[in-house]
């Protein structure tokens, strides 16, 4: 039998230490943790599949919260149910002790687990889609106040509306501003139709 951990962040900004805190206190070793920086939407994730090409029945997964594994109610009852009843690989919950597969096997036991996984599956999913309505309201407000998100556009030089006129004389050639502005010509054409909507004639 061979005892791994599952760890799991969302993104690269993040810090797994807790959980690694977790694993390092059950005396798992390092080259048996697996972590993954990415989402919990799905199951998608490198570290994940190579832990479970790893795995042999009988194996032993700690996670460290169920949220971990993953925040997609349907998956996280697919996987567990794929890697506990397919493979014969038992699942440690450890901010959740009765989430052990190890213990109360007897239908009972067995009948109050799966009841706090659905449980826990459930609010898993739901505060990743409350996490994600509050930032789609946050963006929303954000815009409302004027905030534009994205890489800032390039400051124009100070003399563009006279170089724009030279321009349209031509006097000096596409190229010649677009090296002046140091834009590209998209950005020009773009940038010429703001400057003249601001300040045609009222």
């Amino acid at each position: 039998m061979a005892i791994y951990g599952y760890v799991r962040v969302s993104d690269v900004t993040q810090n797994e230490g807790r959980q690694l805190t977790a694993m390092n206190e059950l005396c798992i070793s390092e080259d048996r943790i697996y972590s993954d920086k990415q989402s919990g939407k799905d199951f998608d994730r490198p570290a994940y599949k190579a832990l479970l090409k790893k795995l042999k029945p009988a194996d032993l997964i700690y996670i460290k919260s169920i949220d971990r594994l993953g925040r997609n109610y349907d998956e996280i009852q697919n996987q567990w149910r794929m890697i506990t009843k397919e493979r014969g690989v038992d699942i440690a919950v450890i901010d959740m002790p009765l989430l052990d597969t190890r213990l109360h096997k007897d239908l009972i036991g067995t009948f109050i687990s799966d009841i706090v996984l659905q449980i826990l599956s459930f609010v898993s999913q739901s505060e990743r889609e409350t996490i994600r309505k509050r930032q789609a309201e946050g963006i929303a407000a954000a815009q409302a106040r004027g905030v534009r998100f994205g890489r800032p556009g390039k400051a124009l030089p100070d003399n563009f509306d006279e170089l724009v006129k030279q321009w349209e004389r031509r006097q000096i050639s596409t190229a010649q501003i677009l090296k002046l502005c140091d834009v590209s010509r998209s950005t020009f054409y773009a940038k010429r139709k703001e400057y003249k909507l601001l300040h045609r004639p009222k």
